[in-house]
C-alpha cells in the first residue's frame, strides 16, 4: 500500500518507519529542510530505542522515502497520515494552525491532477492529537477545493515515549474512528488490511464514529494521568501518617480492578502528552459548560508535585542553599527518551539555581537538549558525561529520573564523593532502610524520612 505521513516529529516517523518495515511504500513529508536532509541519512533527530534501525532498514530498501515536497507527497500516497504537532495554546487549547494548514494542502492536492487512491478514494486519518470535532472540521477545509474522492478518519496514537516502536508493532489497541456510510465503511476495510500485520495473534481493531475515537484518547491520557496524580497525593498523605507508600502500592496495585500501571510516585508527569492533553481536554469541558473537576484537580496535584524534590531539599538546609552544590541525576521527562519537554528536572534545577545553588547534572540521553534548556543559567548549572564526576565536593544528591543505571549504583563511591551522604530520591529508587544501614541521610516521596514541607 503507498502510504504518505505529514509530519516527520515523533509519532509520524514511528508511523512511517514501521508501516513501511511491514512492505509498504511509505513518504514521510516535512517542512523542515533540515530536518528531511538528517533522515534521508538515516538519522533521527531524537531518541527511541530501535527507530534508528528500522529507518536505516527501510531506507536501503527504498521502502521509506523523506521529502519537503508535502504537495508530491499528499499527491503519492492512497492512505495519508495527519502526524503534525497540536502545540499547546495559550488558553490551554490545542493549537490547531498545523492541522489546518495540512487540511488546506490536501485540499488543494485534490482539486485536480494524479492522486493514488484506494478502492476509489483517498484516506485521509488525523494521527496528531486533537479535540473532539477537530477530524470534521479537516474534512469540510479539504472539502472546499477537492474534486477528487476522499474520506476523513481519526487515528489516534497511543504509543510511549521510550517504547514508541514496541507498542506501534504490537498494540493493545487500533483505535480508528470513520463516518457514517459508503466511504467510511470502505475505509474501514482498508485500514483493516493496513493494520492487519500487527494484529495477527488475536484483533485488536476497534472501530467506532470519529468523536468517540478523538475523545478515547484524551480519556486515556487523562485517566493515566489521574492516576499518577492519585498516588503522588497519597504519598505527601502518607508521610505525614508515616505509612509507606510503596507498601500501600502494592496492596492496591494486587487488586487486578486496579492494576500496577501508573501507580509509582514521584515528581509530577511531564512529557508532550499528559500536561497537554489534561489541559486540551479541560479546556474543552469548559467550552461545553460541563468543568472536568477531577482533571483540574490532577493538574493542580501535578503543579506541586513537580515543587517536591525542591522543597524537600529546601527544608532540609533551612531554606539556605546558596553557594551550595547538588548533583542530579536525570534529566528527561522519563527514560527510554531525551525528551525534556515539562520535565520535573527543570522545575528542581531551576528552583535551586534561584536559591544560589550550583547544579552539576548527567543524563544518559537528554544531554543536548538540557544544554539548551539551561543555556540561560550559564556556570550555575555543568553537564557531566559521567553521572559520578556529578558527585565530587556536592552537598546532596538529586534522583529526578528513573534510568536503569541509577537503579543499582555503587553506594560506596557515592558516598566518598559527597560532601555528607545525603540523597533525595524523587522515584523511590532506593530502600530506606538499606540507605540507612549504608550510612546515608535519605528522602524519597511518601517513604524514609519525612519532611515538614
Amino acid at each position: 500500500m503507498r502510504i504518505t505521513v505529514i509530519g516527520s516529529g515523533y509519532v509520524g516517523l514511528v508511523v512511517g518507519a514501521c508501516l513501511s518495515d511491514v512492505g509498504n511504500q511509505v513518504v514521510c513529508a516535512d517542512i523542515d529542510e533540515q530536518k528531511v536532509q538528517r533522515l534521508k541519512r538515516a538519522e533521527v533527530p531524537f531518541f527511541e530505542p530501535g527507530l534508528s534501525d528500522i529507518v536505516r532498514r527501510n531506507l536501503d530498501a527504498r521502502r521509506l522515502q523523506f521529502t519537503s515536497d508535502v504537495n508530491e507527497a499528499c499527491r503519492a500516497g492512497a492512505v495519508i497520515f495527519i502526524a503534525v504537532g497540536t502545540p499547546q495554546g495559550d488558553d490551554g487549547s490545542a493549537e490547531l494552525r498545523y492541522v489546518k494548514a495540512v487540511a488546506e494542502t490536501i485540499g488543494e492536492c485534490l482539486k485536480s491532477g494524479e492522486n493514488v487512491l484506494v478502492d476509489g478514494q483517498k484516506i485521509i486519518l488525523t494521527k496528531s492529537t486533537v479535540p473532539v470535532g477537530t477530524t470534521e472540521q479537516i474534512s469540510k477545509i479539504i472539502g472546499q477545493n477537492a474534486q477528487i474522492p476522499y474520506v476523513c478518519c481519526s487515528n489516534p496514537e497511543f504509543l510511549k515515549e521510550g517504547d514508541a516502536v514496541n507498542d506501534f508493532v504490537k498494540p493493545d489497541r487500533v483505535v480508528i474512528g470513520t463516518p457514517a456510510g459508503d466511504a467510511g465503511q470502505k475505509a474501514r476495510a482498508v485500514l483493516r488490511e493496513l493494520y492487519e500485520p500487527f494484529c495477527r495473534t488475536h484483533d485488536r481493531m476497534l472501530f467506532m464514529d470519529v468523536y468517540s475515537s478523538e475523545m478515547t484518547k484524551y480519556a486515556a491520557n487523562a485517566l493515566l494521568a489521574t492516576k499518577i496524580s492519585f498516588m503522588n497525593d497519597l504519598a505527601c498523605l502518607a508521610e505525614r501518617v508515616g505509612a509507606d507508600i510503596e507498601c500501600v502500592r502494592q496492596g492496591i496495585g494486587a487488586d487486578p480492578r486496579i492494576g500496577y500501571s501508573f501507580l509509582f510516585p514521584g515528581t509530577g508527569y511531564g512529557g508532550s502528552c499528559f500536561p497537554k492533553d489534561v489541559r486540551a481536554l479541560t479546556f474543552t469541558a469548559n467550552q461545553m459548560q460541563h468543568p472536568l473537576r477531577i482533571l483540574e484537580a490532577v493538574e493542580a496535584v501535578n503543579a506541586d508535585q513537580k515543587q517536591i524534590l525542591l522543597k524537600k531539599v529546601l527544608a532540609h538546609f533551612g531554606n539556605d542553599v546558596k553557594g551550595k552544590r547538588f548533583a542530579v541525576w536525570g534529566l528527561a521527562f522519563k527514560p527510554r527518551t531525551d525528551d525534556m519537554r515539562y520535565a520535573p528536572a527543570i522545575d528542581l534545577i531551576e528552583g535551586l539555581c534561584a536559591a544560589g545553588a550550583e547544579i552539576y547534572a548527567n543524563d544518559p540521553e537528554a544531554m543536548e537538549n538540557a544544554a539548551r534548556i539551561f543555556a540561560h543559567l550559564g556556570s550555575a548549572v555543568k553537564l557531566c558525561d559521567d553521572p559520578y564526576a556529578c558527585l565530587e565536593g556536592a552537598d546532596a544528591l538529586c534522583v529526578v529520573t528513573e534510568w536503569n543505571q541509577f537503579r543499582r549504583p555503587d553506594f560506596e563511591v557515592i558516598q566518598s564523593k559527597l560532601k555528607a551522604p545525603l540523597v533525595f530520591d524523587g522515584r523511590n529508587l532506593y530502600d530506606p532502610e538499606r540507605m540507612k544501614n549504608r550510612g546515608f541521610t535519605y528522602y524519597a516521596i511518601g517513604r524514609g524520612q519525612a519532611l515538614p514541607v
